[in-house]
């Protein structure tokens, strides 16, 4: 696999090869994290990655699934960069990077089509002195410049069959919002997985999965913590990331 001069190549769960830069946007745990926390099924066919970055949601949930899987990445050297991994993982055929805007989704893909829609969406509203000091691939992938949260919600939308389900990671700060927005596109919000950096921390990640056109009622799974007292990583978050939770 040939490589750019500021590339190279990580594992996920000491399977998955994945292209990364330091010059631009890596994926972190949270990417991992909700692909492992999304439910799958035998019955699904069709999933979507919204904002897929270099992939590494797809590869995750190829893993997981035998559905055809699509993910869709406004950044050229983003979507070049999966194609690229998908490749070096022997997974074209299940997986493919379609570059585009999610506000195009509607137009670009067929209408409520899918079982499964995911999205590491920008945390971040659009703070303008503050994101352009960033590198431009980082200031797109966590802030909210080309891409918001009901543009991310209204795609979903869409895009899933009735009583298909949608699943993001989100800053808490902003749940009570993520919940809102959910409703106004028929998405009803049914389970959610705190994710704190320890336990006597507060959390700074939440998992969420929503239902489109589901009745009302929302699970709370029990806490997440990534690091022990020691700063290693926690056997249960080990589990999690390597999909055995």
């Amino acid at each position: 696999m040939d490589l750019r001069v500021d590339e190279h190549i990580n594992y996920i769960n000491n399977r998955l090869q994945i292209i990364q830069s330091d010059h631009v946007f890596s994926f972190s745990i949270d990417a991992v994290l909700l692909a492992q926390f999304v439910g799958l099924s035998k019955s699904h066919s069709q999933v979507m990655d919204l904002c897929t970055g270099n992939g590494v949601i797809p590869l995750v949930l190829s893993e997981r699934s035998k559905a055809a899987i699509t993910g869709l990445e406004l950044q050229p050297r983003l979507a070049e960069m999966a194609r690229r991994s998908i490749a070096m993982n022997q997974q074209s055929e299940q997986i493919k990077i379609v570059e585009g805007d999610v506000k195009d989704a509607g137009k670009l893909f067929a209408l409520e089509q899918y079982d499964i829609v995911t999205c590491n969406p920008p945390y971040f509203r659009r703070n303008t002195e503050q994101a352009y000091s960033q590198n431009p691939y980082v200031a797109i992938a966590r802030h909210e410049m080309y891409c918001t949260l009901a543009d991310v919600l209204q795609a979903a939308g869409k895009l899933l069959k009735q009583r298909g389900k949608f699943a993001c990671v989100y800053r808490p700060e902003r749940l009570v919002e993520v919940f809102e927005t959910m409703r106004a596109y028929q998405l009803e919000p049914k389970r959610v997985c705190f994710i704190h950096p320890k336990k006597s921390e507060a959390a700074n990640l939440v998992l969420i999965e929503a239902m489109k056109g589901g009745k009302a009622g929302l699970l709370t799974l029990p806490a997440l913590a990534v690091y022990d007292e020691q700063n290693q990583y926690t056997e249960e978050f080990l589990a999690y990331y390597e999909g055995e939770n």
